[in-house]
């Protein structure tokens, strides 16, 4: 079992499980017209996990990860929000939760349609953290298994108050 542990999230990877934990991204235009205007962009931190094949290149919410998996599979990624999102009505629905059932996905909750897939998405605060947890399973008609797993993993992940 490998630990990851970065800006104030860890999770203890059981075997089969890849992640990372990184900064989110800002396009080289957004960050140009916030030094021009003398602010700063927030990158807050992504957590993704998955039991495929984790690639080097991948969105925030997993485009070019979620593609490369197969009927087994299952990716979650935790997003952290700027700190003004914290105590407004999106994320004001209480702690991330540790156990998604199988009736949490539908394909219609997917951030992009991938034939099969299901997707959940649950907008929460964690130690005073607005956080997006996003989680696609692998094929819709394993959601049984599949948010069985999800939920395993997201037993692992601590959040430590900023």
């Amino acid at each position: 079992m490998s630990r990851l542990s970065a800006h104030g999230l860890a999770v203890d990877l059981p075997a089969g499980w890849e992640g990372a934990i990184r900064e989110g991204e800002a396009s080289p235009t957004l960050r140009a017209r916030a030094a021009g205007l003398g602010r700063t962009v927030h990158t807050p931190p992504v957590l993704h996990l998955t039991t495929a094949a984790l690639p080097a290149v991948r969105g925030d919410f997993g485009s070019g990860a979620v593609d490369l998996l197969g009927s087994e599979d299952v990716f979650v990624a935790i997003l952290e929000y700027g700190p003004d999102s914290v105590g407004t009505p999106l994320f004001d629905t209480g702690p991330m939760p540790r156990r998604l059932s199988p009736a949490d996905f539908t394909p219609n909750g997917l951030q992009r349609a991938i034939p099969g897939q299901a997707g959940a998405q649950v907008f929460c605060t964690e130690g005073g953290r607005a956080l997006c947890l996003y989680a696609v399973l692998g094929d819709h008609r394993r959601a049984s298994r599949l948010s069985a797993r999800a939920s395993e993993i997201l037993k692992a992940v601590e959040v430590t108050a900023r």
